[in-house]
């Protein structure tokens, strides 16, 4: 109760948001007296008391605690008898299924960092993603040996290959004939002492920008996630979540799965999002949470009527990147009665959460946690993109809904939150951290995101300092300009950049979008004039039949940037604002050289 009274602003609505706080920090608390219970711990407790009961279910497999605790033994020892100590890597390159999980928490258990390689890279990409991380072994499914062959000759670091399933190459190095002929009994004396603070998890950056950086996830943090979610989302033993996401991602892989399983929960696990499949499996599963990312939600939202969307079990619906646009279309329509947004990265030293349910809001930090989650709002300089200094050479605190870039103060000891854990890459790691802040010696996380911050205290995702882009003087955030665009009817899917033209300054505006029926052009530029001013309108429109996305639906911008607004470059409509005709036309070749020979006045 003390923390209630601490929290006096909380008063009417916000008394159920500050109970959800109170609640979450409480939940916690298991984290901290043992340092050398693991998630693997907590789910051999769990299998203990109540073997039979579900954990994880998939169209292929489900298991019961029982089963995932023997599982995870089985894994530990295969770990054992390869020698692999505390710290080695092993890589996993595996679908979406519940012996993911089992095979992860088990290496975890006995010092083993795992890395979770993403399922969608191949060649050069996943070789770069592999060598990162240098590791021992790598598990590869057999459904995804020609997607690792791929890679196979760019690997400079040679490590030993073990297939789970029948590839048709015999038993040799067969992972899962390997562990079916070890002891499923728990460890003993053999288990290795591991403690929260080690490293448990290699998670990738999704590498919209740039090839992916490999981030440390300690015990410690796959911990406090799934404590932390499972205060705030109230799971028990009855809860069922509903995970499509990918399991090598964090949301998907730790945050979806731990929150439930910590409370002897049940998580059904599907291979991939589908938005036709997505309603039967909720209602046939009976599914009590779902675990979403912003653009699943407008998928959904955008795609034809389902008889059963209504027909569910859902009480709350916990995500991070739903727009404001879509909040209360998703909402409504499907009768979801509470949606919990939240703000984080798999690197990041802080997290934003918005048990309030305001729409937009990305979350709050309430007064008694301020010290949980250190964060600030800086100014940046508009031409360097870096931290603003004031003239003692600090950096400068934003205003109330003043637009800065987000940072976390980095502490030492986890008890006061902020810990910056790093990438494999320590170079990559010191980029991140802006040092003499606002006091000599101080070190912050650099989040790379704009966010404002309301008189309220609620904070909004902006967009990516590397997604915005300046023309015409100013600087213009993708991510509004975005969801302008989508609110035009038929739109739906777009993705905005910057692209250059010979003896401009900056980047003008460009958009690939996806209609669902003919884009009445002329109608789209009275509503782009009417929604945004002139130096935040795209001056290119391509039209797409689809737009490449990430596993977590993030827009993979690099090539679209590459290829800009040459028509001879795709066989995609690419349309003009022509500043004289005042409309969009059709770019040809000749249109085309003309803008590139700087004939056209822009």
């Amino acid at each position: 109760m003390a923390l209630i009274e601490t929290e006096r602003e909380s008063r009417g609505g916000r008394d159920t948001a500050l109970r959800d706080w109170v609640r979450a920090l409480e939940a916690t608390a298991p984290i901290a007296g043992e340092p050398q219970r693991t998630l693997a711990c907590f789910i051999e407790e769990i299998a203990r008391e109540r073997p039979d009961a579900p954990a994880l279910l998939s169209a292929a497999e489900t298991f019961s605690y029982g089963t995932l605790a023997a599982r995870i033994n089985r894994y530990a020892r295969w770990a054992l008898a390869q020698d692999l100590g505390n710290g080695d890597v092993v890589g996993l390159m595996m679908p979406n299924r519940p012996e993911y999980l089992a095979i992860w928490l088990g290496l975890t258990s006995v010092g083993v960092v795992v890395a979770l390689l993403n399922t969608n890279l191949r060649g050069p990409a996943l070789a770069h993603c592999i060598d990162t991380v240098a590791p021992k072994h790598v598990i590869v499914a057999a459904e995804l040996g020609d997607a690792f062959q791929s890679a196979a000759d760019a690997v400079t670091c040679q490590p030993n290959i073990w297939l789970y399933g029948d590839a048709g190459r015999g038993d040799d190095g067969r992972i899962d004939l390997a562990v079916d002929s070890l002891s499923a009994d728990p460890l003993g004396a053999e288990r290795r002492a591991v403690t929260i603070a080690d490293p448990a998890l290699l998670i990738y950056t999704s590498g919209t920008t740039g090839l992916p950086k490999a981030a440390y996830v300690s015990h410690r943090r796959v911990l406090e996630w799934s404590f932390w979610f499972a205060g705030l989302m109230d799971t028990g033993p009855d809860d069922r979540m509903y995970d499509c996401l990918p399991l090598y991602h964090s949301v998907g892989g730790v945050v979806a799965t731990g929150a439930v399983l910590v409370r002897g929960g049940s998580v059904l696990i599907r291979d991939k999002f589908s938005a036709q499949r997505f309603w039967d499996d909720l209602a046939d599963g009976g599914c009590t949470l779902v675990q979403y990312i912003g653009e699943l939600c407008r998928y959904l939202v955008n795609a034809p009527p389902h008889p059963r969307e209504r027909a569910h079990r859902l009480r709350l619906a916990c995500g991070n990147g739903l727009q404001a646009d879509i909040w209360e279309k998703f909402q409504q329509k499907f009768a979801i009665p509470r949606i919990l947004e939240f703000y984080a990265a798999t690197e990041g030293n802080f997290s934003l959460y918005n048990v309030e349910g305001k729409v937009g809001a990305i979350g709050r930090v309430p007064s008694f946690l301020a010290h949980r989650f250190p964060l600030r709002l800086v100014r940046l300089d508009a031409v360097t993109t870096a931290p603003a200094r004031d003239e003692r050479g600090f950096c400068i605190r934003c205003g109330a809904n003043e637009i800065g870039e987000a940072i976390g103060k980095i502490h030492d000891g986890a008890a006061h939150g902020g810990t910056f854990e790093g990438y494999t890459d320590a170079a990559a790691s010191d980029r991140k951290i802006l040092r003499n802040v606002f006091e000599p010696g101080d070190a912050w996380y650099r989040t790379g995101d704009l966010m404002r911050r309301d008189a309220g205290g609620f904070f909004y995702f902006v967009d990516r300092i590397g997604d915005t882009f300046r023309w015409k003087g100013e600087n213009v955030s993708t991510s509004e300009v975005a969801a302008a665009i989508t609110a035009f009817p038929g739109i739906v899917e777009a993705a905005v950049y910057g692209v250059h033209i010979p003896g401009t300054e900056g980047a003008a505006g460009m958009a690939a979008i996806v209609c669902e029926g003919p884009l009445d052009l002329a109608a789209f530029r009275v509503h782009l004039v009417r929604c945004l001013p002139a130096y935040a309108r795209p001056l290119f429109v391509r039209v797409m039949a689809k737009i490449a996305v990430t596993g977590t639906f993030k827009h993979t911008k690099s090539n679209l940037q590459r290829e800009g607004y040459d028509p001879a470059a795709s066989d995609d409509g690419i349309y003009f604002d022509h500043p004289v005709r005042h409309e969009f036309v059709r770019l040809d070749g000749a249109l085309y050289g003309s803008i590139q020979a700087g004939k056209v006045r822009l």
